[in-house]
């Protein structure tokens, strides 16, 4: 079994899609999921709301597909859980919801009150080893200049058997410029700077200070390369018969808007 300090060769990722959760994403979720974007600025309670529900039900697939068990009594870690959209999602399935978030300011943004939200950076989780039975991040990989030592933290503080879930948006996708795009496909730069133009201020998600461009082909290459088991890698907006996308080079980064990364700790 490969070690930290020894990856597996890297190899590509085939989706295994016999899980509980293939069978949960249809045409219709998908859509659902796509049209509450538009909410994500006016009503971001309706849009993380929606996103969070349907982020407990995939987590809780995975996990019963890996124990047999629901989320009752687990400890999840959100790693960059915001100001707590997520948190009721989890108590209701009987979770202890844990969060942390790096910026004070999104931590009270909504006026939620969440008893488990800690202060720290996802490039150095403040927690120790082995600590929690899920792990996951939700549309935050983008937000950090080092994805990736994110995703290996991710990693450290998981149990082993326990649950990772790296879900972030594709940069070539139709999101990738959050607020910016679709002016993103003519550079990131370019794209902060019309939105200021336009509105009078700088967007929220500001190309190279608080969103990068991270690649499907990237989180393929971590997914191959990682000491942890991947069980799958798919597009998280898209149905089940639509995942073969991720296969594709170049096609999946224009196609697949939010990469999703299901993996286990040995």
């Amino acid at each position: 079994m490969p070690t930290a300090t020894q990856p597996r060769t890297e190899q590509p990722v085939q989706p295994r899609d016999r899980s509980r959760f293939a069978r949960r994403a249809t045409l219709r979720r998908s859509l659902r999921l796509l049209t509450s974007f538009r909410f994500e600025q006016s009503d971001p309670a309706r849009f993380y709301g929606g996103i969070a529900t349907d982020s407990a039900q995939l987590i809780g697939d995975f996990y019963a597909d890996l124990t047999g068990r629901d989320l009752t009594d687990t400890v999840v870690l959100d790693v960059g859980g915001g100001p707590g959209y997520f948190a009721d999602e989890f108590t209701t399935v009987g979770a202890r919801y844990v969060s942390v978030e790096p910026d004070p300011s999104e931590m009270h943004a909504a006026g939620l009150r969440v008893s488990g939200s800690v202060r720290g950076s996802g490039m150095a989780l403040p927690f120790r080893d082995n600590a929690f039975d899920v792990c996951f991040s939700s549309n935050v990989a983008e937000h950090v200049p080092q994805p990736w030592l994110m995703a290996d933290e991710m990693v450290r503080v998981t149990k082993p058997g326990g649950l990772i879930v790296y879900s972030y948006t594709v940069w070539h996708g139709p999101f990738g410029g959050h607020e910016t795009g679709l002016w993103h496909y003519l550079g990131g730069e370019y794209a902060a700077r019309r939105y200021r133009r336009k509105h009078g201020f700088e967007p929220k998600n500001r190309f190279g200070r608080s969103l990068f461009a991270v690649t499907a082909a990237e989180g393929l290459h971590w997914a191959a390369t990682t000491p942890a088991d991947v069980r799958t890698v798919f597009p998280r907006y898209h149905p089940h018969w639509a995942w073969w996308l991720v296969r594709v080079p170049v096609a999946r980064e224009l196609l697949v808007s939010n990469l999703v990364v299901v993996a286990t700790k040995p």
